[in-house]
This record gives structure tokens, sequence and C-alpha cells, in this order.
């Protein structure tokens, strides 16, 4: 979750110690990178998953883990570790064009795209649908909305103390809640594992699943933005050289994913005893709030409700902040304001179309840009094996992009006719979503092929 404001604080607390990382600093420093990352939507995925997973759900817990808590992770420390000053420096690495279309991209996912209106819209379905009954409508969505991004706009151009306090309790408040809600799932279970559904019938269907799952996340793609606010925070801690900033973010992060890997895993439990009560719904959002009904009664879902309402406030409040910021210093045109307010009326817009929907036409946009993220990640780390030759950047993420784009059509269900037959039937790994593996791998070595052939400028 995208606390607005909330660096500030912390940027203030941590310039008050040494010259050096203490513990409080680290324990600081991730916990503010675990209120960056969690959100509604680290609370609906793993429920969803554990609905479909049933019996093998923890299979399908560890494949998600690997992408929604370990790529965040290396994502985080490899903007320590490659000393870039933000994602478009480190993608610029490829091509500068690349840099700004890549950019500019996860901008718009992490933005008015898809995060920003899933704010709102798992809002609704956990704090208002379940207590309207049958009178849920689109005019009770158009107008919860209406309300929810008009707050969101307000407090994005006219920043306030309130959420910076509302920040400071917020993530501890729904944390406990969570707990609360994880204990009593345990104590008294809803009822037993359910049966797995087709693409988690198997063990390792199940991890694959849950791997392409963990996308739904996000959080690999905004790793590379709040990586530039972690590097900020442990430098101003004393942390001065390219090992120091890697170890310290590393320490920092592993705090936070550590916190989300929990979180996820008992959620995805309680999603997968949920199915003999609820049956299997279409997101997560309405799991967790029938759930809370189940457990607690009216009270206990009200309390949920109200809680991951202030959490998907904060959370669209920032993510309307940060992008407002980023275009109205990358291309002008507009002022930070009138770019807010154009991000809240997109946001609007693709809100109406629902949660469900929103879900799904992600998916292929996120088949597209995660193996070009996870390319860059790696890159980074092996940045001094190759010297950094633009070369090698260029060859691995280029043989990346033609299978992440085959994979992103595909998720869409664009018929690509003899390409599409030849990728099915040809290429290793492509019925699993996994091609880009091997293309990006015959893209690193054929790029040091080229390194070794021809010398730098």
């Amino acid at each position: 979750m995208y606390i607005c404001y909330y660096g500030m604080y912390l940027k203030g607390d941590i310039m008050s110690d040494h010259t050096q990382l203490s513990g409080r600093a680290y324990i600081a420093i991730g916990l503010m990178l675990f209120a960056l990352f969690f959100g509604a939507g680290n609370l609906i995925f793993p429920a969803t998953l554990g609905q479909h997973a049933g019996t093998n759900v923890w299979w399908a817990i560890l494949g998600f883990i690997v992408t929604g808590v370990g790529l965040p992770l290396l994502g985080v420390m490899a903007m320590g570790y490659s000393g870039s000053r933000n994602v478009q420096s480190l993608a610029s690495r490829v091509h500068p064009v690349f840099g700004v279309l890549f950019t500019l991209a996860l901008y718009l996912s992490i933005g008015p795209a898809f995060a920003i209106p899933r704010t709102g819209t798992v809002s609704y379905e956990i704090a208002v649908k379940p207590f309207l009954g049958g009178a849920a409508s689109d005019t009770a969505l158009s107008l919860f909305l209406v309300g929810f991004f008009v707050v969101t706009l307000w407090l994005s151009i006219n920043p306030q103390k309130l959420v910076n306090r509302i920040g400071k309790i917020l993530t501890p408040a729904l944390l406990l809640t969570i707990v609360v809600l994880i204990v009593k799932s345990l104590i008294t279970p809803l009822g037993n594992y359910g049966t797995p559904t087709e693409s988690y019938a198997t063990s390792g269907t199940a991890f694959l699943q849950g791997f392409l799952d963990g996308y739904n996340t996000l959080d690999a793609l905004a790793s590379f933005v709040f990586g530039i606010l972690v590097i900020e925070f442990v430098t101003l801690s004393g942390a001065q050289t390219r090992d120091e900033i890697t170890r310290a973010t590393m320490k920092a992060g592993l705090i936070a994913v550590g916190c989300l890997g929990v979180v996820y895993i008992f959620i995805a439990s309680l999603g997968a005893t949920s199915v003999e009560q609820l049956g299997i719904l279409d997101t997560g959002a309405p799991v967790l709030a029938e759930s809370a009904r189940l457990l607690f009664g009216g009270l206990g879902a009200m309390i949920l409700a109200v809680i991951v309402l202030l959490a998907c406030l904060t959370t669209s409040i920032g993510l309307v902040t940060s992008c407002a910021q980023y275009f109205s210093t990358q291309f002008g045109g507009l002022s930070y304001k009138a770019y807010a307010v154009l991000f809240v009326l997109i946001s609007f817009g693709v809100g109406m179309f629902g949660l469900k929907t929103i879900i799904t036409a992600a998916i292929p946009v996120l088949m597209f840009l995660y193996p070009l993220s996870i390319a860059l990640i790696v890159l980074a780390f092996l940045h001094p094996l190759f010297n950094g030759r633009q070369c090698v950047y260029a060859w691995t993420v280029g043989a990346t992009f033609i299978t992440a784009l085959v994979s992103g059509l595909e998720t869409a269900s664009v018929d690509l006719g003899s390409l599409g037959q030849f990728f099915a039937t040809q290429v290793p790994m492509h019925g699993i979503g996994m091609d880009w593996l091997v293309f990006g791998g015959v893209g690193f070595v054929i790029g040091l092929i080229h390194r070794a052939l021809v010398k730098a400028n």
C-alpha cells in the first residue's frame, strides 16, 4: 500500500540517527516498505488462489510467494545494486526509447489502468456490497466510486496531515484484523480443504499457476518505484557504498516481504477452507467479507470493511500522487493537479467495469510486463559480469520481449495463426507460460557472444 507522505515522517526519524543503520532503522524502513506494498489487492488474490487450489493450496501458495514475495524483494535489491536513480534509468540500459516506454507502461499499470481503479472496486466489494444485499447494483457502484475518487482527488491535490496520521495506524490495524481473522479461522475453520480446480489439479500445475497468480499483485512492478525510496532512506541512515546499500535494502526488504509471505499463506488457507460454505466466488473480495461475517458476525464484517476501505483509500491517494508526479515531471504539458484529475477520471471510468473485469483485463498486460521486469532484475545483478554492455541488455530483453508479447496476446485471446501454432508446438515451456526463460537465456548468450566479437566504443 502506498501511504501518501508516510515517507516524510520516516525520513525525519532516520535522519536523526547517526552514521549507520541500527536495528530500529531496519525495522522502520522494512515496515515502511511493507506499507508501500501492502494493499487490498494483496488480500484478495491469495483468497482466490486458496479457493481454487483446495488441497493443493500449499503448492500453489509456494509458487505465489516466488512472484508475490521473492520478485518484489529482488526488484528492490536490484535498484540498490544497480545504482540507478529511477526505473527509467535502469530500463534505458536496454535502449533510451525502451526505457521511456517500459516506464510509461509500468506507471500506467500501477496507476489508472489497473491498480487505482482496483482500489475503488475492492473497497466497494468488501466495504459496501455485502451490506446492500439485493440492493447492490451498477448504480450503487457508480455512486460509491464517485465519492471514493472525489476524496482521493481532494487529498491528492491538497496533502493533509490526516493522511499521514491514518497511515501511521492503518497498517497495524489492518494487520491486526487479518491476524484475528486468521486465528479464528484456525480455531473454528469454515470447512475442509476443497477439491482443486483444473488449473491446480496437480502439485506441479498448482505451483505454476500460483507463480502466474503472483503477477496480479503488481508488486514486482511497483518494486522498481519503491526501491528508490528505500535507497534514499538507507543512504540517509549511513549506507554509502553499493554493497552497503544492497545489504541494507535486502535486510529491510526481508522484513517487508516476510510479513507479506505470512499474510499470503494464512489467507490462502482461509480461502481453501471457505468453499464448503461459500462456494467458489468470482474474486477474493467477497471471500474475505463473507468469511469475516461467518466467523465474527456483522460487527466483524463491519470492522474489516472500514479498515479495508481506509487502506484502499490511502493506496489510491498514494498511487495518484506518484503517477501524477512522474508524468508532470517527465512529460510536462499538464500540471501535477491536471494529471491528478485526469488519472482520477480514468480510474473512475475503468472502475465502472467492476473488479472481475479489471482483474481479467490486467492479466494479458502482466503476462507481457512481468517477463521483461524479471529480465531487467536479473541483468541488474549480472551487470558486472558483462561490464554493463548495452548489447547484452538489448539481446536479452529483446528476445524476452518476443515471447512475452506472444503470451500477452494469446492471453488476450488474439488469434496469432501460424505464429501461435509454432509457439504452441515448437517452443519449450510455452504451454505453461514460462517460455520467456528459454528466449531470455538464448538472448543473453547471444548478447555475450556479441560482446566478445564487437569491442565497446
